[in-house]
């Protein structure tokens, strides 16, 4: 192979990563929120260490949660509670609160938006888009029901989603998407602070 033919798949691999990281810089505002209630992963709780990292750094009340169940409908009964709980000590209506999480959790609350839940937005961290190794295995049937402002973060290295498929799938959304990418993350990404940016960023102005 001709050293230009080896060059050639490093570059466009340059190029991508320089688009993403032009996308993420000159993203749109996102939503004002009076509060942001986020829920962790499948195998985690409220003390998952990227949701403390959300509480601890954002410049709004967070409010974390256990899910106690692994059905959608009880677990969407939950959100619906513990939306309206947290929204009673804030002082304001479920519908300005913007509700999401890590991947099983940010899935959840992302069904329950689809279905007609009244939020300012969605803030979908490590989105599972299908099972590691299955990319036929999609779980984005509800996408096109979602009208609110969306954020994903995930990393680069995630076996749930490429950027690639998340990105395409994510276009059936009809609310403004964002997509802000971790190079070199896997699922869980280990650079909390840059999690917190990417939402702080998003619902800043």
């Amino acid at each position: 192979m001709s050293p230009a033919r080896k060059q050639a798949p490093a570059k466009k691999a340059a190029a991508k990563k320089a688009a993403r990281r032009k996308r993420a810089a000159k993203r749109p505002s996102g939503p004002v929120a009076a509060g942001l209630l986020v829920t962790p992963g499948a195998s985690a709780d409220r003390d998952s260490r990227t949701l403390v990292a959300l509480e601890d750094g954002l410049d709004l009340p967070v409010e974390r949660i256990t899910i106690r169940s692994r059905a959608a409908r009880k677990v969407h009964e939950q959100l619906r509670e513990d939306m309206g709980d947290f929204a009673d000590r804030l002082g304001v209506e479920p519908s300005e609160l913007v509700i999401g999480g890590r991947s099983f959790g940010g899935r959840m609350c992302s069904m329950l938006v689809a279905a007609g839940e009244p939020v300012a937005g969605l803030v979908l961290l490590s989105y599972p888009l299908h099972p590691p190794g299955k990319p036929d295995d999609l779980r984005v049937d509800h996408f096109a029901d979602i009208t609110v402002p969306t954020l994903f973060v995930s990393g680069t290295a995630d076996p749930f989603a490429t950027p690639e498929e998340l990105e395409r799938h994510a276009a059936a959304i009809r609310g403004p998407v964002e997509m802000v990418w971790l190079e070199g993350e896997p699922h869980a990404p280990r650079d909390d602070a840059a999690v917190v940016a990417a939402v702080a960023g998003w619902l800043r102005h």
